[in-house]
């Protein structure tokens, strides 16, 4: 399901993701901001269309102003442990790490996820891009079903 809502018009392109930040200091005041203020904090998203025959309007935050867009949940690619890796289960996030120069990292902290929720994995893809792990853990890169609205 689609949600209408107000972004940057530099991240409005349809396959654009963004996690969502939440209102800003700047926000304060906006008349926009029913419009801008509807997505749920921390979650990752997918830009699916740029409306078509709006305008761009002014924003504080935005220094190119705002555009009307459809977006839905996106999915998150993460690794976790290899013996919680299957699909249709649920898992979580093996944990902090440490080593951000790692080609996984992004992957051990992926945007968009907490490390105290629980997330179906909707795919298994495999091997993570690294080597090994340097805090020896097991892990294999699933992909966690985009969260319902």
């Amino acid at each position: 399901m689609t949600t209408v809502t107000l972004i940057g018009t530099r991240l409005a392109e349809p396959g654009t993701e963004f996690v969502y930040g939440g209102e800003a200091t700047a926000c304060e005041g906006c008349p926009y901001r029913d419009q801008c203020l509807n997505l749920t904090e921390g979650r990752r998203y997918t830009v699916e269309t740029v409306r078509e025959n709006t305008q761009t309007l002014d924003c504080a935050v935005h220094d190119e102003g705002v555009q009307a867009v459809e977006v839905t949940p996106a999915p998150i690619r993460a690794n976790v442990l290899s013996k919680s890796a299957y699909a249709g289960s649920t898992a979580e996030l093996a944990g902090p790490c440490p080593h951000t120069g790692c080609p996984s990292h992004e992957f051990c902290e992926p945007a968009g996820a907490s490390f105290d929720a629980e997330y179906r994995i909707a795919e298994v893809e495999g091997e993570p891009p690294h080597d090994y792990c340097m805090l020896d853990r097991d892990l294999t890169l699933v992909e966690f079903a985009a969260a319902e609205e």
